[in-house]
């Protein structure tokens, strides 16, 4: 099964990468999903994964659904 805060935490891996800060919120992932935050602390109590969100996010930064949610490799589209 898919754990909804392995997920997360590659999407702020890639955050990270990006925004280089020390550290990124729930409430910032919620965004950059065009998810609303308290919709996110929902889901994310119910580990629920956000398929669609996630799906718009990887072809936005050109990274690999599979790698997100599954840590395959490679972790970039090119």
């Amino acid at each position: 099964m898919i754990d909804f805060n392995t997920v997360m935490q590659r999407i702020r891996e890639v955050l990270l990468e990006q925004k280089d800060q020390k550290r990124i919120l729930d409430r910032e992932i919620a965004a950059m999903l065009h998810l609303d935050p308290q919709y996110f602390a929902v889901i994310k109590k119910r580990n629920k994964i956000p398929y669609e969100a996630i799906a718009l996010f990887c072809k936005k930064h050109h990274i690999s659904m599979n790698w997100i949610l599954m840590a395959q490799k490679p972790r970039y589209l090119t």
